[in-house]
């Protein structure tokens, strides 16, 4: 198993349970993926995947930590050289898009993914056990408007912020978050800006973040999500001051697997191209979760696991 996420830790499970040996590589040095560095504490405790991470190495799973596949060894010699008779890829979604506009290298920019690993995987939340280096922040603008999101405007009110405000460039009902989540961040005083999206950030003469560029919008026709499509108003331009800018716009497959393995068929998009039981262009290769969906939820990947793991219990006796 590649990855130690929901689709490779549910992929492990059944597969153990058929007794083949199982290894799950995982690149970080606490299995759970998304779980433990995505997913604040405040809604899913670590203790929580700990113990699921527990009930997997007593059922004899084992895990590598720190292993990166296709730097640390390639996934072709995983099945060629230590014979390994099956490959399950759950690597997720975990490279973060950002906006491509000025000053986005500002000292106080973040990925909302590097905000919440930093926040969650190295416990920077725990102020009284953790040394965790975190940016102070006074003023945080969110940019987005998934569940992702809404977690990093609730953990930057915990980390100290005295003002938080999501942008969002359609309006509530257009939101991709949950109803509940943004109901949470509402009552805990984060200030939501429908359509307005920032156009720049602006720096001070240290290189940090010191405001946003806001432009508003409103809404025209369906796009083909669906979705009413947004227009810039012009002229609509403000400056709001701002110290700290958590970039939530989405994420892209990380391109490491699939650069060394050029037997493995992907999309446009990074996304490792599967069939119907989960299996990739090579074979004995199979893969599930964000990596073959894109940014999904826990639940769908889970699913995928389990799919891979009936095919794999097929083929492998």
């Amino acid at each position: 198993m590649v990855g130690a996420g929901p689709a490779g830790l549910t992929c492990a499970v059944d597969v153990r349970r058929e007794g083949h040996e199982v290894t799950i590589f995982e690149a970080f040095h606490k299995a759970g993926g998304v779980m433990v560095y995505g997913i604040p504490e405040f809604r899913l405790p670590k203790a929580l995947v700990a113990d699921e991470a527990g009930v997997l190495e007593s059922m004899g799973v084992r895990f590598e930590m720190n292993y990166l596949v296709g730097r640390t060894r390639k996934l072709l010699a995983l099945l060629k050289d230590d014979g390994y008779d099956a490959v399950f890829i759950g690597t997720g979604a975990g490279l973060p898009k950002f906006m491509d506009i000025p000053g986005e290298n500002l000292v106080g920019v973040f990925s909302a993914n590097e905000y919440l690993t930093r926040a969650n995987l190295m416990k920077a939340y725990d102020r009284v056990r953790a040394a965790t280096p975190i940016y102070p922040s006074e003023r945080v603008a969110v940019l987005g408007g998934g569940n992702v999101a809404m977690d990093a405007a609730r953990m930057a009110l915990r980390l100290g912020a005295e003002e938080v405000r999501v942008l969002y460039r359609r309006t509530r009902e257009e939101m991709p978050a949950r109803a509940e989540e943004v109901v949470h961040a509402m009552e805990e005083g984060i200030i939501f800006d429908f359509l307005r999206s920032p156009t720049k950030v602006l720096g001070d003469d240290s290189g940090r973040v010191a405001a946003l560029e806001v432009q508003s919008f409103e809404l025209g026709l369906p796009d083909a999500s669906g979705r009413r499509r947004p227009m810039a108003v012009r002229g609509s331009e403000e400056i709001i001051p701002f110290d700290t800018v958590i970039v939530a716009v989405g994420n892209e497959s990380n391109p490491l697997i699939s650069r060394t393995t050029p037997e493995l068929n992907v999309d446009k998009w990074g996304h490792i191209l599967v069939d119907e039981k989960q299996k990739t262009s090579m074979d004995l290769v199979y893969a599930g979760g964000d990596i073959v969906l894109g940014a999904a939820t826990v639940i769908l990947a889970m699913g995928e696991g389990r799919r891979a793991a009936q095919a794999i219990n097929e083929v492998v006796q």
